[in-house]
């Protein structure tokens, strides 16, 4: 697999969209990275995971899956080594980082933020 292959997979998912983060293309659904191209040029591209997802796929594929190094894989960030990744794993991979996203901003909708002056639940101004 290539760059070319993750960002024909991304962007078949329903909402994906390509955008941009500090000069590396990246995959969003509802406005959120869910995967970047950020680190190509080391043979990697980057998916945004839970830490348990990560770990899942680590054990499994050695090989192909591991953190990215520091805060941001202990977060869940995971670089997939595109050389070694068969189709269907690539692909599975990123539905899951995909999945995750629109998870997270289905949950985040939910939560009504209180703005400047408003009540809040607990009863205090913001």
């Amino acid at each position: 697999m290539n760059a070319a292959d993750f960002r024909r997979i991304a962007l078949s998912f329903e909402g994906a969209e390509e955008s941009s983060h500090m000069g590396a293309a990246d995959f969003r659904v509802r406005g959120r990275i869910f995967a970047t191209l950020a680190s190509e040029k080391q043979g990697y591209d980057n998916l945004m995971l839970s830490v348990e997802q990560q770990a899942d796929f680590v054990r499994e594929l050695p090989a192909v899956f591991l953190p990215i190094p520091g805060g941001w894989g202990r977060m869940g960030m995971t670089h997939i080594r595109l050389a070694e990744a068969p189709e269907d794993v690539l692909a599975g991979a990123l539905r899951t980082a995909w999945q995750l996203r629109v998870e997270k901003n289905t949950k985040a909708k939910k939560k009504p933020v209180p703005r400047r002056g408003q009540i809040s639940a607990k009863g205090t101004r913001s």
